[in-house]
């Protein structure tokens, strides 16, 4: 039987404890769409605005997307010392954008939907009104975007502070800077930008809106309401797909292909004679992984000695490292012990 060492970095269960700041903002957010909400469709259906409409059930459906968002940051937060969850509670916050994601969806196929059949049967329009709201819903969607949209040095700080707190004491020396050496990686909170999508996709579409109100009320174009509908529904979709994609492959562990998982390799093989022969590697956090790894080596070093070459990949915050004799070099002292 092959000789084996084993070796893993502890941890406290505590990766990512959600975003405070983002989860505030949303709330406001939240209440800021949930008001142009009602104002919209209120003013859509006196107005006889399939753009404004559109706008406004676009708005109804972000309005429970950003509750969802604000949900999933909660929960986050609330369970974060939970320690049923092996690598933190930083998922739900993923889980959240892609239901945010699912939404997006949804009103895209809405807005399309209406769109057309208002194209088959237009209605005439009250423009001066209807350009008023639509402007005002343009107001309140770039601040909603400005109050939701990312900073790279608010993550800075509260991943320092995060990590001060997670990765003192709890691991060996030298395991717990992952974010030292002055080097920091900023990486997306994919719940904050479900939530930005869904209110981009507003101001985008109501900048649509205001296009076609103009454009039906200097030239009498009144089919243009509804093609801008269509071509927001198409933006949106594409917005979708991309928060999908990308949520989606964290939820799936779909990070093999992650420049974090070749530096690894390299590491791991730089003393010519250790060879990778298994490694499995996922996200636990916005910037930080773990792996777990099978190593074969002819003369085989502690496991602790390559996980100490791993602490260099600051990423990583829970590693498993299996050491064994290759098959021949096995057999060779096996025959040599006879």
């Amino acid at each position: 039987m092959h000789t084996r060492d084993l070796a893993a970095w502890t941890h406290d269960h505590v990766f990512d404890a959600g975003n405070p700041l983002g989860e505030r903002r949303t709330r406001w957010v939240v209440a800021l769409t949930a008001s142009m909400m009602c104002v919209e469709l209120a003013a859509g259906w006196i107005f006889r605005s399939m753009a404004l409409l559109a706008d406004g059930w676009h708005m109804s459906t972000h309005a429970a997307a950003l509750g969802i968002t604000a949900l999933a940051y909660r929960l986050a937060r609330r369970h974060a010392a939970d320690a049923r969850f092996a690598f933190g509670t930083w998922k739900i916050e993923v889980l959240g954008g892609f239901a945010s994601g699912i939404v997006l969806v949804m009103v895209a196929l809405y807005m399309a939907v209406a769109s057309v059949r208002r194209l088959l049967d237009p209605l005439p329009i009250r423009y001066d009104q209807a350009l008023a709201v639509a402007v005002l819903g343009l107001g309140v969607n770039l601040v909603s975007a400005w109050l939701l949209r990312e900073r790279p040095h608010e993550h800075g700080v509260a991943d320092a502070h995060r990590g001060g707190h997670e990765h003192g004491g709890a691991h060996e020396p030298g395991a717990g800077h992952a974010h030292g050496g002055g080097r920091h990686h900023h990486h997306a909170d994919l719940n904050l930008r479900g939530a930005y999508l869904h209110v981009l996709a507003d101001a985008t579409t109501s900048v649509l809106a205001i296009a076609a109100l103009l454009g039906g009320r200097m030239f009498g174009w009144r089919w243009l309401d509804a093609l801008m509908g269509i071509a927001g529904a198409v933006i949106v979709t594409v917005w979708a797909r991309g928060l999908l994609r990308d949520t989606a492959r964290v939820l799936l562990d779909r990070e093999m292909d992650a420049p974090v998982v070749s530096r690894i390799r390299e590491l791991l093989e730089s003393d010519g004679d250790t060879k990778v022969s298994d490694i499995h590697c996922w996200r636990v956090g916005r910037a930080r992984f773990a792996c777990a790894v099978s190593l074969v080596a002819s003369a085989p070093e502690p496991a602790a000695t390559h996980r100490r070459k791993l602490e260099a990949i600051e990423e990583l915050a829970h590693v498993t490292v299996e050491v064994a004799l290759c098959d021949g070099e096995f057999e060779r002292r096996r025959d040599e012990e006879r």
